[in-house]
């Protein structure tokens, strides 16, 4: 029997190579996909592949006519540079979604959308995936093969989608889940840019008192003072402004954040250190109720979303886990997962693990006892986006002031420091 070597990845993308035995090629692909992997090339074990002169003659023909096509590729970044925004991928999924709705096949939507995609990994990945499916693989088999574009919440609801005979509805309800999610995004770095500003501003004052002004100050106290002490206030302040730019306070500095970065590396790697960080998150004052309110949200619409493109609870529930984001989030919905596994409901559960509010319980409760769970979760995500909106603009409204408060502190003290020795002359002079 013909021994093929195939090279193939998994749904994680993880890539497997090896050789098979089968009577032909189509068989050794349907060997592999039973195995749960997704070819992407296979061949004689002995040889070229039949059609291979064809294929590199077709090759050079689009060399030839691509003109300078090769010369744009020289000069492209390496492939672990490139990277697909959220905002291509969302045009992209809405004119996919656009095409196949106007009845054209999946195929040709994808060389129109190939032809005209301006960035290269996309374009690159759009022609991979063409390809793919002129060999004989589905479009989610094709979306696997480029994980760090497609994650598996857009790969499970592509092949939901084409089961369902649905897929122009489900890249739809993809761009719209990708905008609603990178609205709130938006959302909250725009809110950030003010305290920001007044940060760096703070921070710049600072630096000019510490390195122009004190420095000024202290010689003009050398000269009056003529060897008595100044206050301690004072003395502390223009020892910081002495060693702020110093090469030992340089050196420390650097060696403390190394540690910190180092340190936080290692935490994170550890699963007990990373579900800690993600706990603290959730507590933290002021940024805690945004951090929970937008992950319960992410929770909800992206569960809606999957059950309701015709994805299996289970499968759905794994999914959600994986993409939350945050290791307390995916514990729970890990512990949801099991319960349901076992024949029960997913408000109680959800409601034992002390993450989910009564009121998403209540109404995840609601859902499945009217059996349109998946509409509640993305009633339940909306209330939570306006939730999230409103605590985006308290967090600015508190933390403004703050800034504020902070730096008339700091500018007090150093203020303070440089009146101190000015009032002890003052008074010396009144008592002479």
């Amino acid at each position: 029997m013909p021994k093929y070597r195939f090279e193939a990845v998994d749904q994680k993308g993880k890539k497997y190579s090896g050789n098979v035995d089968a009577a032909d090629e189509a068989t050794a692909q349907g060997m592999l996909r039973e195995k749960g992997l997704f070819p992407t090339s296979v061949i004689p074990a002995d040889g070229a592949a039949p059609g291979d002169a064809g294929g590199k003659k077709k090759k050079s023909a689009k060399s030839a006519a691509g003109g300078g096509e090769g010369m744009k590729k020289d000069i492209q970044l390496p492939s672990f540079m490139q990277r697909v925004k959220p905002k291509e991928l969302m045009g992209f999924t809405r004119q996919l979604a656009t095409l196949v709705n106007a009845g054209l096949p999946l195929v040709r939507g994808l060389k129109v959308l190939g032809r005209q995609e301006k960035n290269p990994m996309l374009k690159q990945a759009v022609t991979d995936m063409t390809d793919a499916i002129e060999s004989g693989s589905n479009f989610a088999e094709a979306m696997v093969q480029h994980p760090r574009i497609f994650d598996k919440l857009f790969v499970n609801m592509v092949k939901a989608g084409e089961v369902g005979g649905v897929l122009d509805k489900v890249l739809l309800s993809l761009a719209e889940f990708m905008e609603k999610v990178q609205k709130i995004k938006n959302k909250v770095k725009g809110a950030m840019i003010y305290p920001i500003v007044v940060l760096s501003m703070a921070v710049i004052i600072l630096v000019f008192l510490m390195v122009f002004i004190i420095p000024r100050f202290e010689e003009i106290f050398d000269n009056i003072m003529k060897g008595e002490p100044l206050p301690g206030l004072t003395r502390a302040v223009m020892a910081v402004s002495r060693n702020m730019f110093s090469l030992q306070s340089i050196l420390t500095t650097v060696v403390v954040i190394v540690l910190l970065v180092v340190g936080m590396t290692l935490i994170k790697r550890n699963p007990k250190g990373a579900y800690g960080i993600d706990w603290l998150k959730l507590k933290m004052p002021l940024f805690g109720p945004l951090f929970r309110k937008s992950a319960i949200g992410r929770f909800c619409r992206t569960l809606g979303e999957l059950m309701d493109s015709g994805v299996p609870v289970l499968q759905a529930l794994t999914i959600v886990g994986e993409t939350s984001g945050n290791n307390v989030i995916e514990s729970a919905v890990h512990d949801v997962h099991d319960a349901v596994k076992e024949g029960e409901n997913i408000a109680p559960t959800m409601n034992s693990t002390g993450i989910f509010p009564p009121m998403v319980i209540s109404m995840v409760e609601v859902g499945e006892e009217t059996g349109e769970l998946p509409q509640m979760l993305r009633r339940i995500a909306d209330n939570y986006d306006d939730e999230v909106d409103n605590a985006v603009e308290g967090l600015t409204s508190t933390i403004e002031p703050l800034l504020i408060v902070m730096l008339a502190i700091i500018v007090g003290v150093i203020v303070v420091a440089l009146f101190l020795p000015l009032i002890g002359i003052i008074d010396n002079l009144q008592q002479g």
